[in-house]
């Protein structure tokens, strides 16, 4: 199923030593995210990384990872593969109630961890969890692909060679996600994003577009650089479709994507086209959502013995961030 050369594979300019790696949950984001990026890296660089095992509640979704996507060893009890694999690194696909548990966990045993954002359910755990990283010094990266999109950075690049941001938009629509913690579990990613584009955020706003749930929002940032932004979040808006956008004196960039009819790069100079970048067919989803670029920076970074980015502390920033906005939004909702 998944074989070299269906896109540009990273080079590896050194000798890599071989990661052995656990996949913890084998949902459908575990598949989408992870298992699918992970065996294409597998088939591109056979021996630079080692699936041994999947974990999963359901033993039967466990084995069938193993059998879809080559992983040696299924397990249903966390214990039980952290005992049996000589793990360099296991990522965690839980969901969110579990996210810091299984994270401090993982980082007390001194296992290199790859965890979900949004890193917990409340801004306590999610420092619970930072600190334990902190203490413990063991390897960590959060999972966040938008750092990942090539689309995304070359726009962020092709904007830092021709001038200065002055403002950075994110627009982030859905179709009928009307569950309340929205703003919270997924909007995280826009505001992440966000940071990764323009650095640390001073001061934030947020205000709420309409009158009654499932709530729209606009949150207004200031930029420690500079710059100015906004996300809006629109929940509801009847498209499933994520931009970003990098405005400066004279030149504006576009990246639609991970989501959108039309996937694409387009930046603007002058009033004129300047570059235009569109995904080919032949490009697999992993590859433009950031997924299999993430899987590439945790192996060749544990095979460098360096610590992969974004780790918890760097992510941190951007829960706290999130988590704020969440709860001024709920406040003034309640007043409202």
């Amino acid at each position: 199923m998944f074989k070299a050369g269906l896109h540009r594979s990273a080079r590896l300019d050194y000798a890599p030593m071989t990661i052995r790696l656990g996949l913890l949950g084998c949902g459908e984001h575990s598949e989408i995210g992870h298992a699918v990026p992970l065996a294409r890296y597998a088939a591109a660089h056979s021996s630079a990384i080692s699936l041994l095992a999947t974990c999963d509640l359901r033993r039967e979704r466990a084995e069938a990872f193993c059998k879809k996507y080559g992983f040696a060893r299924a397990y249903h009890d966390l214990k039980e593969m952290l005992a049996n694999e000589q793990l360099d690194a296991c990522i965690a696909v839980v969901p969110v109630e579990h996210i810091a548990e299984i994270g401090i966990r993982l980082l007390q045993a001194n296992i290199p961890c790859v965890v979900e954002k949004p890193l917990g359910t409340t801004t306590d755990e999610v420092k619970r969890l930072r600190d334990m990283a902190r203490v413990t010094n063991t390897i960590n990266m959060v999972s966040v692909n938008r750092r990942f999109m090539p689309l995304l950075n070359r726009g962020i690049e092709w904007a830092n060679n021709t001038g200065a941001l002055r403002y950075v938009r994110a627009t982030m629509s859905r179709h009928a996600r009307t569950e309340p913690d929205f703003l919270r579990s997924t909007a995280i990613h826009a505001f992440d994003t966000m940071r990764f584009i323009a650095g640390d955020v001073s001061t934030a706003d947020i205000r709420t577009l309409n009158t009654k749930p499932p709530y729209w929002h606009a949150i207004d940032l200031q930029f420690e650089g500079g710059a100015r932004g906004r996300i809006d979040v629109l929940p509801t808006a009847g498209l499933l479709e994520e931009t970003y956008e990098l405005v400066g004196e004279g030149f504006r960039s576009v990246v639609t994507g991970p989501f959108g009819p039309q996937r694409a790069l387009c930046c603007y100079r002058e009033n004129r086209l300047a570059l235009e970048e569109i995904p080919g067919s032949d490009m697999p989803e992993d590859v433009i959502s950031g997924f299999y670029g993430e899987v590439t920076e945790l192996v060749e970074a544990l095979s460098r013995k360096q610590r992969p980015k974004p780790s918890i502390d760097q992510v941190f920033p951007s829960v706290e961030l999130c988590f704020g906005m969440a709860d001024r939004a709920l406040t003034l909702n309640s007043i409202g």
